[in-house]
This record gives C-alpha cells, structure tokens and sequence, in this order.
C-alpha cells in the first residue's frame, strides 16, 4: 500500500514539475513603462481608445546592497 502511494506521489510530483516548466515566455522582463509604451502603440494600430500617455520613469538612486547583487 505505501509503494502505490509513493509512486503516485512521485508521478504527480512529476506531472506538475512538467507542466510548472512549461510556464511563460523565454525573453526579457518588460518595464511598466515599456509596457504601457506598448499598449498605446497597440491601440493606435487597431484603432481603439488611446490609453494616456505613460510618465517617464525616475533614474534609479543606488542603494546600500546593490554591491552585493
């Protein structure tokens, strides 16, 4: 009885290890404002309601554990 409920938990752990890999896209990481850049891009082309126009993004200010990173 424990070694069918092993190797069904093995199988499941398995399955979702699977299908968890599968997830998302293989590029890099859009900004907020990238994003919404986009978006009203998007929305010019196909002719709907342009979104308003993002703000630009303040510079970064360092901080105390960037070194680390």
């Amino acid at each position: 009885m424990t070694g069918s409920r092993f190797f069904t938990t093995l199988v499941l752990l398995a399955a979702l290890g699977v299908v968890t890999t599968a997830c998302g896209r293989k590029s890099g990481l859009d900004t907020p404002y990238q994003a919404a850049v986009d978006a009203r891009k998007e929305a010019e082309k196909a002719g709907e309601p342009v979104p308003p126009a993002p703000e630009k993004p303040v510079a970064d200010k360092p901080f105390l554990l960037d070194p680390l990173l």
